[in-house]
C-alpha cells in the first residue's frame, strides 16, 4: 500500500495538538515536599527518607524527576527534613538527570508551610507544588492552559475518585472552582481528592503567618473563600507510596508495560451502515491487515484492549450474549493469526442515555486504565471517528484517526517506531483468555 505522507502528516499534527495542546509551559520550577518521617512505611524508612524507597530497582523520587524533565521542567527543588543525605547524594546537582536539583533543609517536625517559607529565596514567582509520595502522569502544558484560562490565582489537581480508593477531601463547583477543601475528610458532599500537582505563586508563601503551619490549612481555605482555587479534575488513577499497602500497585504501574487501545468497528472490522450493527459472528468481517497489525503489536509486547460503543444493545438489535459471541470470534481469529486481545470494554447504552462510558466520554478508557495499571499518557488510542479523538483527548491519550488513507497498519508502524527498544518479558504474555467488560464491571 502506498504510504500517504500528506495525509499521515496532517493527522500527526492533529494528534499532537490533541495530546499536548497550547503553547509551551511558562512554569519552569517544581517544588517537592519531601521532609516527613514516613512512619506508615516503616521499617522501609528506618534508614531512608520516603522518596528514596526503591521500586523496581530505583528510588521513587527518580520516577518523579524523570517525569518532570520529560515535561520540560528543569528546575527541581526538594524540601527535605528527615534523613536528607541519601537523596542529596543520589541526585547531586541534578546534571546527570538533565536538571538543576536543589534542596532546602528543615526539621522533620516542620509543617509544609514552614518548609515553603524557609525555601522562599529559592522559589520562582510561579511554581508547581508536588507531594513526594504521589505519582500521576503530569499533563503540564494542558494543565497550565486551563489554569491561565481560569484566571484564578492557583490550581490543584483533583483525582475524581470514582473508584473510591480513598476518602474525598474537596467539593467542586460546576464552574470548576474548589469551594471546600476539607483536610479532615469529614464534610458532607465531598467529591474528589487533592493529589498535589498544584500551581501556586511565591506571593502565597510570602503571605503565610509566622509559626509552624500547614500550607494546606492556611493557604487553601483563603483561596477557596476568595474563589481563587481552580480544580484540574482527572479520572486517571494516581499511584502512591504513602503506605506499605500501596507499594505493590505503584511498582506495577511504574514498571510500565506498553499497551494500546483500539476502537473496534471501522478499525478492526468493517463498520455496519449507520443505524445498523454487527449483531452476529457472521457479520464480523476483518479489515485488510488488521489481524496482521494485532500480531505485530503482540510480538512487540503490547497489551491490546478494545474500546467500543455498542448502542445496538440499548436499541434491542443485539443482546449481551450476541456481543460476547462476536467478540469471542474476534479474539479467537486474532489469536489464530498471532495476535492477542487482552480485554474488550463496551458501552451498552443508547446515544442519549447520558452515561459516562459512551465515547466521546472517556469512562471506558479510565476503567481500562484502572484495571490494568495503564499509563494513558503513553498509551495510544486509535479510532475511526472524531468522537474517538475526543475520548482520547479527555483521557490524556495520544490518539489517531484510522481512515482508508491511513489504515491501522500504518498507525501501528508509527506506534511501534516510538518504542523501538521495548521487549516484553516472556512470562507477561502467558495464557489467560480475553475479558469483556461493560462500564459497570469491576
Amino acid at each position: 500500500m502506498l504510504f500517504d505522507f500528506m495525509t499521515m502528516n496532517h493527522l500527526s499534527e492533529k494528534t499532537c495538538s490533541l495530546s499536548n495542546p497550547g503553547r509551551p509551559s511558562s512554569v519552569h520550577q517544581a517544588v517537592i515536599l519531601a521532609g516527613g518521617l514516613g512512619t506508615r512505611l516503616h521499617p522501609l524508612t528506618a534508614n531512608l527518607p520516603k522518596p528514596m524507597v526503591q521500586l523496581n530497582g530505583k528510588p521513587f523520587a527518580e520516577y518523579l524527576v524523570e517525569m518532570l524533565t520529560n515535561q520540560g521542567i528543569r528546575d527541581i527543588l526538594f524540601l527535605l527534613g528527615y534523613l536528607p543525605d541519601p537523596l542529596i547524594k543520589h541526585f547531586g546537582d541534578g546534571s546527570r538527570f538533565g536538571a538543576t536539583i536543589r534542596t532546602s533543609l528543615c526539621s522533620p517536625q516542620s509543617e509544609t508551610g514552614t518548609r515553603l517559607r524557609e525555601a522562599l529565596p529559592l522559589l520562582d514567582p510561579e511554581f508547581l507544588l508536588m507531594y513526594c509520595d504521589n505519582y500521576w502522569p503530569l499533563a503540564l502544558h494542558r494543565m497550565e492552559n486551563e489554569w491561565r484560562g481560569s484566571g484564578l490565582e492557583a490550581m490543584l489537581t483533583i483525582y475524581a475518585n470514582d473508584d473510591r480508593i480513598t476518602r474525598d477531601n474537596v467539593r467542586i463547583s460546576s464552574d470548576g472552582k474548589i469551594v471546600l477543601y476539607d483536610k479532615s475528610r469529614t464534610a458532607p458532599d465531598l467529591a474528589g481528592v487533592d493529589i498535589g500537582f498544584g500551581f501556586f505563586r511565591r506571593s502565597h508563601v510570602e503571605s503565610l503567618p509566622k509559626g509552624n503551619i500547614s500550607f494546606e490549612r492556611s493557604v487553601y481555605p483563603d483561596l477557596v473563600s476568595r474563589g481563587q482555587l481552580a480544580a484540574y479534575v482527572s479520572g486517571h488513577r494516581y499511584y502512591s507510596i504513602g503506605s506499605i499497602e500501596r507499594l505493590e500497585a505503584t511498582a506495577r504501574f511504574l514498571e510500565f508495560r506498553p499497551a494500546i487501545l483500539l476502537d473496534r468497528d471501522g478499525v478492526l472490522n468493517e463498520k455496519a451502515p449507520r443505524g445498523e450493527y454487527v449483531c452476529s459472528p457472521e457479520d464480523f468481517r476483518w479489515l485488510p491487515a488488521a489481524r496482521e497489525s494485532l500480531a505485530r503489536l503482540t510480538a512487540a509486547g503490547f497489551r491490546i484492549f478494545v474500546i467500543t460503543n455498542q448502542a445496538g444493545i440499548a436499541r434491542g438489535a443485539l443482546t449481551l450474549d450476541d456481543l460476547a459471541a462476536v467478540n469471542q470470534k474476534m479474539t479467537q481469529e486474532a489469536a489464530n493469526a498471532g495476535g492477542r486481545i487482552d480485554g474488550v470494554y463496551f458501552c451498552p447504552h443508547g446515544w442519549h442515555d447520558g452515561c459516562a462510558c459512551r465515547k466521546p466520554k472517556p469512562g471506558l478508557l479510565f476503567q481500562a486504565q484502572r484495571d490494568h495499571a495503564l499509563d494513558l499518557s503513553r498509551t495510544w488510542f486509535l479510532g475511526d471517528d472524531e468522537r474517538d479523538l475526543e475520548a482520547g483527548y479527555a483521557a490524556g491519550c495520544p490518539s489517531g484517526l484510522v481512515t482508508p488513507m491511513v489504515p491501522l497498519d500504518l498507525w501501528v508502524s508509527r506506534v511501534l517506531s516510538s518504542m523501538p527498544n521495548f521487549h516484553s518479558p516472556p512470562e507477561t504474555r502467558s495464557g489467560e483468555p480475553f475479558t469483556q467488560h461493560s462500564h459497570h464491571d469491576s
